[in-house]
């Protein structure tokens, strides 16, 4: 098994990597919904008219941010939850102008009407398939489906899998159960794809509702599924989301055996970053480092998001 020599989180790269990689992140937007009232989705508060009197401007304002948080992280490949449509990641993309990614997108059941979505810069990586992977619970209720994309990178095959696990809203106990139906989910996919190449390379990234350390991402690490937070765990004020004043570590990067073997592909392991510039929490008041969100509730904050953005760099292994 994959042992962690060191982690460093990285506010900011002091220094580049002496080789090619390909760089991956993730991040929950928070609500990333245009002023449309769509009567196919639960985004009327959003919409022109609703209870957060959004307008143009503000929304605006929210492109704009979500935009700079892109630009800071800077990667080639990001995947995002909680955005409401294809316009939305559209809009996204021509506000954050230094790349021009090219977009993946489904609609989901969810009921709120929020996604996942991956960005991606076609000349880093080429997309070879995709497709939404619907997460249907024990009781019938559909929720956010899991986004697949296959890609190559240097001629290499690499699995994504774009997550938004269900969350513990109405209690962590009856939240649990649903993450396990949702990461048995994912093994039955990933089991699939190891049985035509044991040694495929397959990262997950999103926010997953749980510390790595919890029991659903541990019966992922039970079938060769590590995430990359887990050392990070415990550590004081360290975390991608506060709540009550205390930090958790929702928002990982899990990768399988294949990008720990130092074989075709791998992670780079001083390269695992939470982008945790100061701008990015509260500063002072009741709220002090807190994520600096751009609404609390109904009453606009103007800041990013409830969420940190992640990332990680991959590299080729050179064969000898």
């Amino acid at each position: 098994m994959f042992k962690y020599f060191s982690i460093f989180i990285l506010i900011i790269f002091s220094k580049g990597l002496s080789e090619e990689t390909l760089s991956i992140g993730f991040w929950n937007v928070e609500n990333l919904f245009d002023i449309e009232n769509d009567p196919e989705k639960n985004d009327d508060e959003f919409a022109i008219g609703g209870r957060k009197n959004n307008t143009p401007e503000i929304y605006d304002l929210k492109i704009k941010r979500a935009a700079e948080v892109l630009r800071d992280l800077n990667v080639d490949v990001i995947g995002l939850c909680e955005v409401e449509n294809r316009k939305v990641l559209t809009d996204l993309n021509v506000a954050y102008k230094e790349k021009n990614y090219k977009i993946i997108h489904y609609d989901s059941p969810d009921s709120r009407g929020i996604d996942n979505a991956l960005m991606f810069d076609e000349t880093k990586i080429e997309i070879i398939d995709s497709k939404a992977i619907p997460n249907t619970l024990e009781n019938g209720y559909k929720t956010r489906d899991i986004l697949y994309v296959k890609g190559k990178y240097l001629d290499e095959l690499i699995h994504i899998f774009v997550n938004h696990w269900p969350s513990n809203y109405g209690g962590r106990e009856k939240a649990l159960p649903k993450r396990k139906t949702t990461a048995n989910l994912h093994l039955e996919h990933i089991f699939e794809i190891q049985k035509i190449n044991k040694n495929s390379e397959i990262i997950l990234i999103g926010d997953f509702n749980e510390n790595p350390n919890e029991q659903n991402i541990q019966l992922l690490k039970k079938h060769g599924l590590s995430s990359l937070m887990e050392p990070m765990v415990g550590k004081p004020k360290i975390g991608t989301y506060v709540y009550r004043g205390k930090d958790y570590l929702y928002d990982q990067i899990i990768v399988n055996e294949g990008l720990q073997d130092q074989m075709n592909l791998t992670v780079v392991l001083e390269s695992i970053q939470i982008l945790d510039f100061p701008k990015y929490r509260q500063q002072e008041g009741n709220y002090k480092h807190f994520p600096f969100r751009f609404w609390a509730g109904n009453r606009l904050l103007g800041g990013y998001s409830d969420h940190l953005a992640i990332k990680v760099e991959i590299k080729k292994i050179s064969s000898k």
